[in-house]
């Protein structure tokens, strides 16, 4: 990868992953696909200036949903679920007014 901001795509909000961010300081994002965990921590690290304790990757497969008489498919995705060493934080939202 050429640039930092092509390996992570976006962070993922759901309640899990909002749970890890309060408890455990870690903060779950969409990778790139075919990126490995040392991409993923160098990135971390370049764009946010933080540093990074562990990174641990899964990839899902694309699944097929069915909605009444429709099926849909749910895109393959890879995730990227990053520790930060103890005193460092990433602002994903923006401040809090």
């Amino acid at each position: 990868m050429k640039d930092y901001r092509d390996v992570i795509i976006r962070p993922i909000v759901t309640e899990k992953s909002m749970k890890l961010m309060a408890e455990d300081n870690k903060y779950t994002f969409e990778v790139a696909k075919g990126t490995n965990k040392i991409e993923i921590r160098q990135a971390v690290e370049a764009i946010w200036n933080v540093k990074v304790e562990k990174v641990n990757t899964s990839n899902s497969r694309q699944l097929e949903k069915r909605v009444g008489r429709y099926m849909a498919k749910v895109p393959a995705v890879h995730k990227a679920v990053v520790k930060l060493k103890e005193g460092y934080s990433i602002e994903l939202f923006g401040e809090a007014e």
